[in-house]
């Protein structure tokens, strides 16, 4: 029985699921977006936003923790310079999923596995304008 296992094994071995989901974490830093199958994404999330959180110390450690996890040099500097910054602020929940449907071929339910962008600030309330430049109707 399966009580409180936690991890998808997707009837992979387990260096073959690591790289799968070291693959599917490197291409959402790279591409900002991935479409996947549902099962693939929930697993893929819990890595992404356990890396981000890693990379928010900014640290060397943690900069050679996330090379060793990742694929592509090219995907740690991407999360340091340009995902880290993109959180700022946020306690956790870095990634949604968006469900897109059945595959045609076998039905599997796809989904859009992308970052949550940080909100667009407010700006400011525009000033009252003066009487002239408002025009009666």
């Amino acid at each position: 029985m399966r009580h409180k296992r936690i991890v998808k094994k997707f009837g992979r071995s387990t260096s073959h699921r690591k790289a799968l989901m070291s693959s599917l974490v490197t291409n959402l830093i790279l591409e900002s977006s991935i479409k996947t199958t549902l099962a693939k994404a929930k697993q893929a999330r819990r890595d992404a936003d356990k890396i981000v959180t890693l990379a928010r110390k900014g640290t060397l450690a943690s900069r050679r923790l996330a090379a060793a996890r990742l694929q592509q040099p090219a995907a740690v500097k991407k999360l340091f310079d340009e995902v880290v910054p993109m959180m700022e602020g946020r306690a956790g929940g870095y990634t949604r999923i968006l469900k897109l449907g059945r595959r045609r071929g076998d039905g599997s339910e796809m989904c859009i596995l992308q970052w949550v962008e940080k909100a667009a600030t407010v700006s400011e309330p525009p000033s009252e304008k003066s009487a002239a430049d408002q025009v009666s109707v």
